[in-house]
């Protein structure tokens, strides 16, 4: 059997067919570990599970592709299909997960999903987090520029020469309000 899931914020849809490709059954499953639980013993039950095909591996579906990497399944990354397919096809969340497991049958998906831990998350990590605060930065940077500027006459003559006031907001030498 090939399972194929459909990953959303709340719940997952999972489909099951078998090794010629026939559609056998669908299922959703809330997003917790439970429902993760609870989808893999579903897989489970209708034969040896050869892998699953899991959509939004780096996002919606990374909860659930960690859960089955930690029980010995394959899980293959599928990409979302392309609009005109989902046209062609119809949109409906068991149409999605039944698609997800035809394209790992099939061979069209074959990305192995990120594991998101070690190194290069870390760094992923901290990257994140530096990116957010020099934005930030920056931004109250312009804030308080923009409030010297239209005070009035006489508290602006009295900040003029802050560091604030600079033009280099960029400049990571301007980084408080010191003359």
């Amino acid at each position: 059997m090939v399972g194929g899931v459909d990953t959303h914020t709340d719940s997952h849809q999972a489909a099951v067919i078998d090794s010629i490709g026939r559609h056998l059954t669908t299922q959703a499953f809330p997003t917790t570990p439970d429902g993760y639980h609870r989808l893999l013993d579903w897989l489970r039950s209708h034969g040896a599970l050869i892998a699953v095909g899991v959509e939004g591996t780096g996002a919606y579906g990374s909860g659930l592709a960690r859960y089955l990497q930690d029980n010995q399944v394959t899980v293959i990354e599928v990409d979302r299909p392309d609009r005109r397919a989902r046209r062609a096809g119809g949109k409906s969340d068991p149409i999605d997960a039944f698609a997800a497991a035809t394209a790992v049958l099939t061979g069209r998906a074959t990305g192995t999903p990120k594991t998101r831990d070690g190194i290069v998350e870390a760094i992923r990590a901290l990257r994140v987090v530096r990116r957010s605060a020099v934005k930030a930065r920056t931004q109250t940077i312009h804030q308080i520029r923009t409030l010297i500027i239209t005070a009035p006459d006489e508290v602006r003559e009295q900040l003029r020469a802050l560091a604030v006031l600079s033009r280099d907001v960029g400049d990571t030498r301007v980084g408080c309000l010191n003359k």
